[in-house]
């Protein structure tokens, strides 16, 4: 564990991550969006990080699902360990050359992994990747992702797409949470002995999922 990035050592332990988004009273109330905050726990719900999202209050108006952002993860003693950063990118099929891409660093100034979309015509499809850029899993989801009334899964695949290895899912918290607050609860299920920082990839990949398909979940309704 002394190889491991400071921080991530307990990550090392999991395989199990939950990440739930805090409620915003402003934003319940007034539907005006302000910067996310997410609690990060293991499966007995005890709280192991907490990220705040970074970026202007335009971005998050006009831009929305599609903004930049800079996510920092911090621990318990309040040490940042993870840096999740996403550049504004197009998020429709006539760019496949353009699609989102989103870049993990643990620590901080230190690349941990990648996010990359991949296109698809039916599917919602990524790849992680580790630091050297490196294809490691595929992460698959379903053809709807509207979620009313059960989770929905994201499936961890390897590489070839056929063994499924794990999940990034969105749970299903009922009717008031989901429609009034529109906050996110989450889950990623992923082999205890995968690197850490692969790991810390797939928290960043948890956010850019929720910022993809269920931001505006509430516009939909």
């Amino acid at each position: 564990t002394h190889n491991l990035p400071p921080g991530l050592e307990y990550l090392n332990q999991l395989d199990q991550i939950i990440i739930h988004q805090q409620v915003e009273l402003l934003e319940a109330i007034l539907g005006t969006e302000t910067s996310s905050k997410y609690e990060i726990k293991n499966p007995l719900g005890q709280r192991v990080y907490f990220a705040v999202e970074e970026n202007g209050c335009c971005d998050r108006k006009l831009c929305s699902p599609l903004r930049a952002f800079t996510i920092r993860i911090a621990d318990n003693a309040g040490r940042e360990v993870i840096r999740v950063i996403r550049p504004l990118r197009c998020n429709s099929c006539c760019f496949p050359c353009f699609l989102q891409e989103l870049e993990v660093q643990s620590p901080p100034g230190t690349i941990a992994g990648y996010v990359v979309q991949n296109w698809d015509p039916f599917l919602p499809k990524f790849t992680i990747q580790n630091q050297s850029k490196e294809d490691v899993l595929k992460i698959i989801g379903p053809c709807a992702t509207c979620g009313c009334f059960e989770d929905v899964d994201f499936e961890v695949k390897a590489l070839n797409e056929m063994t499924t290895i794990g999940k990034i899912s969105k749970y299903w918290s009922g009717f008031v949470n989901n429609v009034f607050t529109n906050t996110a609860n989450f889950g990623i299920q992923v082999p205890v002995d995968l690197d850490v920082r692969i790991k810390a990839v797939m928290i960043g990949a948890c956010f850019l999922i929720d910022l993809m398909f269920f931001e505006n979940s509430l516009d939909r309704l």
